[in-house]
């Protein structure tokens, strides 16, 4: 006997669910060895090969953890004349919003370990800066499992969105559902790669 549809809807994101989490836990232990300060490496790769264009609004985020530093990349920028945003966790489920925020400017503690700012008015970024736990050469990223930057960028059709990581965080294949959005390129340490989304 056949399964009803939902059974097998449920059966399928159960077995996405599962295989995700296995790909976090890999993406972190290999993050592990990698060296936050080499964002300046990124920075000068994605400046020379895709930078945004002028007077762009960037949206970046501020590391966490073992992330790739790309603060240094949001300097070269916002001295280039771009104006930066930062996201702001909302509840769970719901989209990120973004603020204007300059360097100097105060950060609040946010959810799950996120700085964000204080204060700010809410913009619409034209370029945004993503973090990610792992990606592939066909664009698909993997997030830490909220689902907030997939609920957002379809919400800015004209932004261009780039992954920030390094090197060491590309997979063969990322498991990936509908809905998990893809970049169309990543900037890592090594230089920028593009996706064949």
């Amino acid at each position: 006997m056949v399964a009803p549809h939902s059974d097998n809807a449920a059966f399928c994101e159960e077995l996405l669910a599962g295989l995700k989490a296995e790909a976090r836990c890999s993406a972190l232990a290999r993050r592990e060895g990698c060296d936050p300060a080499l964002g300046p490496r990124l920075a000068e790769h994605l400046l020379a090969e895709a930078p945004p264009p002028p007077g762009a609004i960037v949206a970046g985020f501020w590391p966490m953890g073992q992330e790739i530093d790309i603060r240094p990349l949001l300097q070269a920028l916002e001295a280039r004349g771009h104006a930066l945003a930062l996201p702001v966790t909302p509840r769970r489920g719901q989209p990120l919003i973004f603020r204007r925020w300059r360097f100097g400017a105060p950060l609040a503690h946010g959810p799950m370990g996120t700085r964000q700012p204080a204060e700010g008015e809410v913009v619409s970024p034209d370029w945004l800066l993503v973090p990610l736990l792992a990606f592939d050469r066909a664009g698909r990223r993997l997030g830490y499992g909220g689902g907030y930057y997939d609920r957002t960028l379809p919400l800015l059709p004209r932004a261009e969105a780039v992954g920030c990581a390094f090197a060491a965080q590309e997979m063969a294949e990322v498991p990936a559902g509908p809905l998990d959005w893809r970049l169309a390129q990543v900037a890592t340490e090594q230089g920028v790669v593009r996706c064949s989304v």
